[in-house]
């Protein structure tokens, strides 16, 4: 049997590196995410596919992967779980987080089944469940199908009543067409976009050549060919862009776009070779909306974001007069609240883009298409864009730590912390908001670390907030 550890004792942060290696597994509402071979098992996967085959009532199930080279194996193995317990299930093939959840839609299925590891390094792979709204599984959501994971109680039908495996080779153009019917197409194309595009070799390439095909644009491709070996950092941020960067300033393009290897995240870079950052691809994006908006006279509703999303979001919305929403990370927190407060756009800053109209989920091609659509409107280049922006410096750090260690460590914090001059949040981890910077404290989701990300007006003061609350949690270690 697998057994997930519990690294709730007291530890020496000597000991950090060792046991957070040794951690097998992640759990939550973000998914179950694991190293392939170790903690990932054939095993585990049948028995996770028919914990959410017998979740959804043996329903119709989209199943999509990423283009990790452990993708077919994870995929199979999970099938076994799903078709057990009588399910439909459609395979869409390698595709997109986005593309998986339109689908899920369009094809009125029960639910869907993502399998990508999004972010994390390529010895990790993951399943990512949806519920039929096409949103992530909440935390109530989460807790019911892992009742059943660990019950064992498998709704498991006989011979007869197992389904064949049905293909839809139709999801890349559906997804395209989705987020073309929102944007102004002919306003793009007239513009004829010099476009340098990173997939970091994941499934983003499939949709975002069409989209830019689509609107005409000169397309540049690095790290495009989706076999799955990552050939930077994966995640869309400053520490993997150097070659995009480099291409950007070296070519003359208008404009530099990368993505995460699911697709759900998107950073920019500008005409310059500048890395714009995947902090103001909300911000940028939410911007040209309530433009667009107070234009047309369209109501947007509130603008929803996490908690450890930048500041400039909430200028954003002041400068339109939009109310403004933190809830806790996690995409469903998001999405759940935007569809509840039928908002218009809201996300998340690590290059999380939620566009209401077309789907309320974090999407790279919608960012594309929308930032394409603000520079062929506006006839200025991105960095001008960006300028026009208020400026603040994030700094994202983090600290090896076992997740229940982490929650411990900050809970114990937050009890014994106070300030009259700060904002306190406890609502996800410690968030505290101080007249001009702020810091956030959480155990991450999808990783055994405690991530610490402070903001302030100049880099200095944000890294000083940073070292400060290291020391801190160091001591609490």
């Amino acid at each position: 049997e697998m057994v997930i550890r519990d690294w709730s004792s007291d530890v020496c942060s000597s000991d950090l590196k060792r046991i957070t290696m040794a951690t097998d597994l992640m759990i939550s509402i973000s998914g179950v995410r694991g190293i392939v071979g170790k903690s990932l098992t054939p095993e585990l996967l049948v028995r996770l596919g028919g914990a959410f085959g017998t979740y959804i009532r043996g329903g119709t199930v989209v199943v999509g992967r990423d283009t990790r080279t452990t993708g077919e194996m994870v995929k199979h193995a999970t099938l076994g779980g799903l078709l057990a317990t009588g399910c439909r299930v459609i395979d869409i093939g390698t595709v997109a987080t986005p593309t998986l959840t339109l689908m899920i839609k369009h094809l009125r299925a029960d639910g869907g089944v993502m399998i990508s590891a999004s972010h994390n390094p390529v010895e990790w792979n993951a399943l990512k469940f949806f519920r039929a709204d096409a949103s992530y599984l909440n935390a109530q959501d989460a807790r019911d199908l892992l009742d059943i994971y660990y019950s064992g109680n498998y709704e498991h039908v006989s011979h007869d009543k197992i389904r064949e495996v049905r293909q839809n080779p139709h999801s890349h153009a559906l997804h395209v067409d989705a987020v073309l019917n929102h944007i102004d197409v002919n306003a793009v194309r007239k513009r004829r976009f010099k476009v340098a595009l990173d997939t970091v070799n994941g499934s983003g390439i499939f949709g975002a050549r069409i989209l830019l095909e689509q609107l005409d644009c000169e397309v540049y491709e690095l790290n495009t060919q989706p076999d799955g070996k990552f050939q930077r950092y994966p995640e869309p941020s400053f520490v993997g862009l150097s070659d995009l960067m480099a291409f950007c300033k070296a070519n003359a393009v208008d404009i530099g776009c990368a993505l995460d290897p699911d697709a759900d995240r998107i950073a920019f870079v500008d005409e310059t070779g500048g890395f714009i950052g995947e902090e103001l691809s909300l911000a940028l994006c939410a911007d040209h909306i309530f433009a667009r908006c107070k234009t047309k006279g369209i109501a947007t509703g509130p603008m929803v974001v996490n908690m450890s999303t930048s500041r400039i979001n909430e200028d954003v919305a002041n400068r339109y007069n939009v109310p403004f929403i933190r809830v806790p990370v996690g995409e469903v927190n998001v999405a759940e609240t935007m569809a509840h407060q039928q908002s218009i756009i809201g996300g998340e800053g690590n290059g999380g883009v939620i566009y209401g109209p077309v789907h309320y989920g974090r999407d790279a091609l919608v960012g594309i298409a929308l930032m394409l659509e603000k520079m062929a409107v506006s006839g200025e280049s991105v960095s001008a864009l960006r300028a026009a922006l208020p400026s603040y410096q994030i700094v994202k750090s983090k600290i090896e730590c076992p997740k229940t260690a982490a929650r411990r460590i900050i809970v114990g914090i937050a009890e014994n912390y106070a300030n009259a001059n700060a904002r306190i949040d406890t609502s996800d981890g410690l968030r505290i908001d101080y007249p001009d910077r702020w810091v956030h404290l959480r155990p991450s989701n999808t990783e055994p670390i405690l991530r610490v990300i402070s903001e302030a007006k100049s880099v200095e003061d944000a890294n000083a907030l940073i070292e400060e609350w290291r020391i801190r949690i160091e001591k609490e270690i």
